[in-house]
């Protein structure tokens, strides 16, 4: 497991602002949860922890190293998207 820490991170579309800017320490070792209505940017801010969503404005440290201009693979972060864990019944 790694620390995590956002930085005055911050996602737009265009003129859309989509996470406002947020800053979050996540020690290493402790346990997470991302509670919110739907839209509220949940897996916005996890698509850009795992590097799959280009940042708008701010910082992300793991292990107090930046990683923003890492690529995905290299950041050591999986991400399971729901949609791709879904049957048809």
């Amino acid at each position: 497991m790694a620390s995590v820490e956002l930085i005055d991170v911050a996602k737009r579309y265009g003129k859309q602002t989509v996470l406002q800017p947020l800053d979050l320490t996540i020690p290493d070792g402790s346990f997470t949860v991302l509670v919110g209505p739907s839209g509220c940017g949940k897996s916005t801010l996890l698509r850009l922890l795992a590097g799959l969503e280009t940042l708008s404005g701010g910082t992300i440290l793991m292990n107090k190293r930046p990683v923003n201009d890492l690529d995905p693979a290299d950041r050591d972060v999986a991400m399971v998207f729901q949609s791709y864990a879904l049957y048809p019944t």
